[in-house]
């Protein structure tokens, strides 16, 4: 069970949409959203970290092995945007500067 906890916890910090989006260059949050396939064109950067998680699920619906596998991902996709949440809460002074210095995080061009 507290391996599980550990896993689980190590999981989402990889996946995190505000790691993703704050902490990583742009480039690997651009090419996560493009390989899910996700039809969202761009990300603001304040509250960036819960969009990014919302744009994964906001992708083709998808089929056969891969629908069990979404389904369990879907659950941890919306506990990583409440834990998004909080940590852009606290980092919003500085996405708010990086949204006026550099603007959203363009998907599709």
């Amino acid at each position: 069970m507290k391996a599980q906890a550990m896993l689980l916890a190590a999981l989402m910090l990889v996946g995190c949409g505000t790691i993703q989006t704050v902490v990583r260059h742009d480039d690997a949050a651009i090419k996560s959203l493009k390989e899910q396939k996700s039809y969202c064109g761009a990300v603001p950067r304040i509250y960036s970290g819960v969009t990014y998680d919302f744009c994964t699920l906001y992708a083709p619906l998808r089929s056969g092995v891969d629908a069990q596998k979404y389904d369990n991902a879907t659950i941890i996709v919306l506990i990583d945007a409440v834990i998004s949440g909080a940590l852009d809460t606290v980092l919003l002074p500085y996405t708010i500067y990086r949204q006026q210095a550099d603007g959203s995080i363009i998907v599709t061009e």
